[in-house]
């Protein structure tokens, strides 16, 4: 069974017990008076605006093991609202990333930029849980997702008021992302079988969106170069989230990859 294949498994058992705790009534019931969320695309550039920076809460990861496992993930969202972040990732998902629907919560209430939760989102159970623990979008990661439950989770996205941004490592997840209607596409540079991260697949796949879709380039950006490389290849967002909780000042980098 693959890497990816493993965290689906985990994942659905993860939804059904969620499920059993808190009936889906229950939680929609809870959203009736949820404020309404930030608009997380508008605040990421289009093709030639400036860099942005979606700043990223990671305390591991898969690939890296322990990043940062006492990481206060409020005031690591604070300091990359102080420095400048268009909007800040938070990853939920406990196994692989350290991560929980109670870091999300906790960053809500220290930041008001828009957040999304990035986790491996099956059901649209999860798009509810993020709404409720006050995200504004939702990551979707194509791999992971027949063509039509993506189209499902968009069109469950865009009732409930969440962006979707849509994650995709090749030209046919690309292409699937784009039919299913997504406008916000992020390119993860990391390959999820083998774990090698490569500048170029965003090199080789932002030229390819239409006018109108916003791209975000992910993984891999571990100072101001390799900034510079990705906007001469067309980003004008990027998801940076292991080289900022490692930096000593992650103020000073995040200021640093923005100008870059």
């Amino acid at each position: 069974m693959t890497f990816l294949a493993e965290i689906l498994e985990r994942k659905a058992g993860e939804v059904a017990a969620a499920r059993a705790r808190l009936p889906e009534r229950e939680l929609r019931a809870a959203l009736r008076d949820a404020p309404p969320p930030r608009d997380f695309a508008a605040a990421l550039s289009s093709r030639g605006g400036p860099l942005r920076v979606v700043a990223e809460v990671k305390r591991a990861s898969p690939s890296a093991g322990a990043i940062a496992a006492a990481l206060d993930a409020p005031a690591q969202a604070a300091r990359y609202q102080a420095a400048g972040a268009a909007c800040v990732s938070v990853l939920t998902d406990g196994p692989g990333f350290g991560g929980s629907l109670d870091d999300l919560r906790a960053v809500r209430a220290a930041v008001s930029l828009p957040l999304l939760r990035k986790d491996f989102v099956i059901d649209g159970y999860q798009l509810l849980e993020a709404r409720a623990a006050g995200a504004d979008a939702a990551l979707l990661i194509a791999a992971a997702l027949a063509p039509e439950r993506l189209a499902e989770l968009l069109r469950g996205c865009a009732e409930l008021g969440l962006a979707a941004l849509v994650e995709v490592h090749d030209e046919a997840e690309a292409g699937t992302a784009l039919r299913a209607g997504a406008r916000l596409v992020g390119v993860n540079n990391r390959n999820l079988g083998t774990f090698a991260v490569d500048l170029a697949v965003s090199e080789r796949l932002l030229p390819l969106l239409p006018a109108g879709v916003k791209g975000v380039a992910e993984s891999g950006v571990r100072g101001p170069a390799d900034a510079r490389r990705l906007r001469a290849a067309g980003a004008a967002n990027l998801l940076v989230g292991e080289a900022l909780v490692r930096a000593a000042d992650p103020a000073a980098l995040l200021r640093a990859l923005a100008e870059a």
